[in-house]
């Protein structure tokens, strides 16, 4: 298996995962997306994409869902710590083109491994 491949192991899959990372994660908000975030107590980064029909038909999302996972995969060596991620496109997103999504969520990636550096530092973990 490639090194930038996607391992089910690394995807959040059930709906209370989803559930419990709404209600405990911390949420960055962009123009055409949504991201929460929160530790885990796996040991494995993982990413959750949600696409509703609002944003647009099946060919649309279904886009949309391939370059969130494949950022995701380019940019997994960004972060240090055990993070579920859940991707939330809005509306807009439809009509952005591959480089936008990309540098939107570079930014939001490396926003949350921060996030992550600075709370390991004020523990004192690092």
């Amino acid at each position: 298996m490639s090194v930038f491949s996607l391992k089910k192991a690394e995807r959040i899959l059930k709906r209370a995962e989803f559930q419990r990372l709404s209600r405990q994660g911390r949420r960055i908000h962009r123009d055409h997306f949504i991201v929460i975030y929160c530790p885990n107590s796996l040991g494995e980064l993982r990413l959750g994409v949600t696409v509703s029909k609002k944003v647009g038909h099946a060919a649309t999302r279904n886009r949309i869902k391939r370059l969130v996972r494949e950022r995701f995969r380019l940019s997994k060596a960004v972060f240090d710590g055990a993070y579920d991620i859940n991707i939330i496109a809005k509306t807009g997103a439809a009509e952005l083109s591959s480089q936008e999504i990309t540098q939107t969520l570079e930014g939001v990636f490396r926003e949350v491994s921060k996030d992550y550096k600075h709370k390991a530092i004020a523990v004192g973990t690092h």
